[in-house]
């Protein structure tokens, strides 16, 4: 376990656990969290993941968002296999988001898992809300961020957890599941997002540098482009 600034905060202010891999998702729903006037409580895991440099964005963005408290949690989710994001022998797609398609980049329950373990720090901390920057257009082939998923989660939540069942629902916030990645790139900015701090790429090297070339990069990329907004990622081919 990581930590930085482990105050528990005031008794009187909102709490909110925000799952932060370090990529540009998480760091514009960390900023949507702060500017909404949460305390922020930030949440990242090392499961075994390729491009293990987000960690390090992870904690670059829990810093510069001055979280109450930024907890690493490691699992084994990378024993299991069944994805290119955790198996170095499965072949990195990239050719392109095939629409409808469920990609080999998909990790097995990974998005379950994750949530499981925000509700429990949601209810020790006594969070109102989890937020994770699931997206439903730019990865509708991961059955685990779309809306029906989301919805089961915190219905399960709420009847699983003391809080949820003694009348203090914890909601799972998803800011950013309708929107584009230019949206999401122009809001992040409005916000104040230093995207030149994330890490987004699968196979990113060690010193968080992106190969430009694989699905998420490709549709980084495009966002920024979209956005008409300059792209500050790190590229090994640049």
């Amino acid at each position: 376990m990581k930590e930085s600034n482990p105050d528990n905060g005031g008794n009187n202010t909102k709490k909110a656990v925000i799952l932060v891999s370090g990529g540009l998702d998480s760091a514009t729903c960390l900023a949507i969290a702060r500017a909404e006037g949460y305390d922020c409580y930030a949440l990242s895991f090392n499961y075994g993941q390729r491009a293990s440099s987000e960690l390090d964005a992870a904690m670059r963005l829990a810093s510069a968002f001055s979280v109450r408290q930024h907890q690493v949690i490691p699992l084994g989710i990378g024993q299991l296999g069944g994805s290119a994001l955790t198996d170095a022998s499965v072949a990195m797609p990239e050719s392109g988001v095939v629409p409808d398609q469920i990609p080999v980049t998909y990790v097995p329950a990974r998005n379950t898992v994750f949530l499981s373990y925000a509700l429990a720090w949601a209810e020790v901390l006594e969070a109102d809300s989890i937020f994770i920057g699931v997206n439903a257009l730019d990865y509708s082939g991961y059955p685990d961020c779309r809306p029906e998923f989301i919805l089961a989660f915190e219905q399960m939540a709420n009847l699983a957890t003391r809080i949820g069942v003694e009348g203090r629902p914890i909601r799972i916030k998803t800011p950013l599941i309708d929107l584009g990645k230019a949206q999401i790139i122009a809001m992040g900015h409005e916000l104040g997002v230093n995207y030149g701090l994330t890490v987004s790429c699968y196979q990113a090297d060690s010193k968080g540098r992106a190969c430009g070339r694989c699905d998420s990069c490709r549709l980084r990329r495009k966002g920024f482009d979209d956005a008409g907004i300059a792209d500050p990622t790190s590229y090994v081919s640049r």
